[in-house]
């Protein structure tokens, strides 16, 4: 099953210094039928202006995975943390027990990301925080695991769940095919580019929730970034 969810459709909130889109149920956003996908709890498609940015907050009990797409993004945290992550880069934030963190676009241009929730496997757990560079050629023409439940399997960064985030860069034309068990339900957005999956066209930032196969081929209509999240 492949349910194409249009851009247009998301829940959206223009803060000013801030423009979200919704994948799912947010903050004001509420859609009893897009309560989460699987383990997938939220997908926010952010906007950020220059110089502003989230400020101190907290979480517990959740892994927080962030996906840079254009700037960058300064974390500062109750541990005692701090990194910049950008563009093509992630981080991730296992909540645990609780933390409070900040995250601000300190540069000069706005920042734009994918903010993905996604529910841990295992709870009471102490937090923990990471960043890592992941150059683009990597994924070049097929899928690179970005983070995963196993990290050194998959050398990613490590979440405390049953899931792997990927993403693939793509030139029109060409595919990339990712294999998973029909079980489980996949996510995937591209922020750039045309693509089909399994047959079904989608454009720029549209969600694609998928489940019930236990392949998915994306093809490029056009040049094109996807990001998916795989899980349980």
């Amino acid at each position: 099953m492949i349910d194409i969810r249009p851009f247009k459709t998301l829940g959206h909130a223009d803060h000013g210094w801030l423009d979200a889109r919704h994948h799912f149920s947010f903050a004001s956003y509420h859609d009893p039928d897009r309560m989460g996908w699987g383990k997938i709890r939220v997908w926010n498609d952010d906007t950020i202006a220059a110089q502003s940015g989230f400020p101190p907050h907290p979480h517990r009990d959740m892994e927080i995975v962030t996906f840079v797409r254009k700037g960058a993004i300064s974390h500062r945290d109750s541990l005692g943390n701090e990194g910049r992550t950008g563009a093509g880069d992630v981080q991730v934030m296992s909540a645990g027990t609780g933390i409070t963190h900040a995250e601000f676009n300190l540069e000069s241009e706005e920042t734009t990301l994918f903010q993905i929730w996604i529910l841990p496997d295992r709870q009471g757990e102490k937090p923990g925080w990471g960043q890592r560079e992941f150059p683009k050629a990597n994924r070049d023409g097929g899928f690179e695991i970005l983070a995963s439940g196993t990290p050194d399997k998959d050398d990613a960064l490590s979440i405390r769940t049953d899931a792997k985030v990927a993403a693939a860069t793509l030139s029109a034309g060409q595919s990339a095919i990712w294999k998973t068990d029909s079980s489980r339900h996949q996510y995937l957005v591209a922020p750039t580019g045309k693509i089909r999956v399994n047959g079904k066209d989608a454009q720029p930032r549209d969600g694609i929730a998928v489940t019930g196969e236990s392949e998915i081929v994306v093809e490029a209509l056009e040049d094109a970034e996807v990001v998916l999240v795989d899980a349980g």
